[in-house]
């Protein structure tokens, strides 16, 4: 009997390797390169027939197309897509669900990709014929168990509640659930059953445990994620059978197994959130049928996951206390505009090099702002600790941001408050200069729908007159310092050095 031979493949990636090397020549992660077993018998695919065979005839003949078609021949209908029950899902999906697309989502244990798949699969099971479940991570016992707490009837039937996703507010109803649980880890069993009861919504919790029987590597090696993604993609592509596939991410918060599994699939979506706060926010970053980094946000209750109708009131502090350092921003993550409170804190330092920290912000772009606030404007915050943090735990990392960084430490350093009802918008140079920044109506549509009455701008943006706010527009950090902080002098002309006491 030959000996099997080995290959080298990176776990991170899924490059092979004919000899194991302890740096991955494609990813450059050291320690992902593992060997793994072929089958000696494989011979390959056979390259002979239509390679050997002569289809040119020297060119007398011209040539005629197999089974491509041309551009202009395919047919253009839009795809109709089907609503999933959850306008937050819907919305990060690009306007619904696509019939025969595969959805990955992924997220840190506990964050409730189950819990939401479980939700979602409830809801479609009372507008759709077939709706299958694959757990193969619990029993139908555990299943069932955690559907009762969530509000799913075990009897064949399901409580609909009054919500603006059934549109007519009438008083809850008994409807037919057609929801189909298959406690199964073994991969052709699963392609049976899809072939099989065909449904128009399949969830696969998790593709890191299913186990395809004709490889010998362990189940969640790049091998069998990539053979079983592969696979369910096929049935699903040629069934027409939406998948919604849940995925293991690994220590650095990507998804586990190789790279390729995430070029498989349409949707990629990450399931976030604090786990000391009970907001989650789904982040789509890859979608071919919809816009990317759309998120929806959704709340963990004792019924499940609830939607967030206005997120914006979420990631707003108490406007009423007012307090030193505090700005307010409008942050667009990817077309859907959220008002966001900054809080600064600066204060003198105890240890040889000052600190800073940001928490839901990036710590490199607040090294920047720090270091144009003492080039550009002569404040010192070299030798002051500097902490900034957004309230609600949201990251907030487009440069839009930017202003309202800047005016909340000086604000914070000249102990001074802010109007809470003003609103800061832009990008800040290295020259002092405030930058444009895209989708400005927008954001400031969202700012007057929450009752701000001001908003302080970068020069040159073109916006309309009814915007319903005062539109303040500036040019440099320093003009936004003066418009934006309330001071009896002229802050220009302030000295902002420290004297020994302070």
């Amino acid at each position: 009997m030959a000996k099997p031979k080995q290959i080298y493949v990176c776990s991170n990636c899924g490059g092979e390797y004919n000899q194991w090397f302890g740096l991955c020549k494609n990813c450059n992660e050291f320690g992902t390169i593992s060997e793994e077993p072929i089958d000696a018998n494989n011979k390959g695919f056979s390259r002979g027939g239509w390679q050997n065979a002569k289809h040119n005839n020297g060119g007398s003949v011209p040539g005629k197309p197999r089974v491509s078609v041309k551009f202009a021949e395919i047919n253009n209908d839009e795809q109709a897509r089907f609503p999933s029950g959850y306008g937050e899902l819907d919305r990060v999906l690009g306007g619904g669900v696509v019939p025969g697309s595969l959805v990955l989502i992924g997220g840190d244990p506990g964050i409730g990709k189950s819990t939401l798949l479980l939700q979602v699969a409830n809801q479609l099971s009372v507008r759709l014929p077939r709706i299958l479940y694959v757990t193969a991570e619990e029993s139908g016992q555990q299943v069932k168990l955690r559907a009762s707490r969530l509000g799913v009837e075990g009897t064949g039937k399901t409580v609909v509640p009054n919500s603006k996703n059934n549109g007519n507010g009438k008083k809850a109803e008994q409807v037919e659930n057609n929801l189909y649980v298959m406690p199964e880890t073994d991969l052709e069993e699963i392609l049976r059953e899809l072939e099989s009861l065909k449904p128009q919504v399949a969830v696969i919790d998790s593709i890191q445990t299913l186990h395809f029987a004709a490889l010998t590597s362990a189940p969640g090696s790049v091998a069998q994620v990539r053979e079983c993604t592969s696979a369910l993609m096929q049935v699903g592509k040629r069934e027409n059978i939406t998948l919604l596939i849940v995925g293991h991410v690994t220590k650095d918060g990507a998804i586990a197994g190789p790279r390729v599994l995430e070029h498989l699939v349409d949707t990629v979506l990450y399931f976030e959130g604090d786990r000391y706060a009970s907001h989650r926010l789904l982040r789509s970053v890859k979608n071919r049928f919809g816009a990317t980094h759309e998120i929806g946000i959704f709340e963990m209750a004792d019924k499940g996951l609830v939607e967030v109708d206005n997120p914006s009131e979420l990631f707003l502090g108490n406007r009423d206390e007012l307090s030193p350092g505090t700005a307010t921003v409008v942050a667009c993550e990817g077309t859907r505009p959220i008002v966001v409170e900054l809080q600064a804190l600066v204060s003198p330092t105890s240890y040889t090099s000052p600190r800073r920290s940001a928490t839901g912000i990036d710590h490199n772009r607040l090294q920047q702002i720090l270091a144009v606030l003492e080039k550009r404007v002569g404040i010192p915050l070299s030798k002051l600790d500097a902490y900034m943090a957004s309230a609600g735990g949201l990251t907030v990392t487009e440069p839009a941001a930017d202003l309202g960084i800047a005016i909340s430490l000086v604000a914070s350093f000249r102990d001074r408050t802010l109007d809470p009802r003003t609103v800061l918008i832009g990008e800040v140079g290295l020259g002092g200069q405030v930058r444009l920044v895209s989708q400005m109506e927008l954001r400031l549509k969202e700012a007057a729908k929450l009752g701000f009455k001001r908003a302080i701008v970068p020069k040159g943006q073109s916006l309309p007159d009814d915007i319903g706010l005062e539109v303040i527009y500036i040019s440099k950090v320093i003009d936004a310092i003066i418009a934006a902080i309330p001071s009896d002098r002229n802050i220009a002309n302030e000295d902002f050095s420290m004297t020994d006491e302070e």
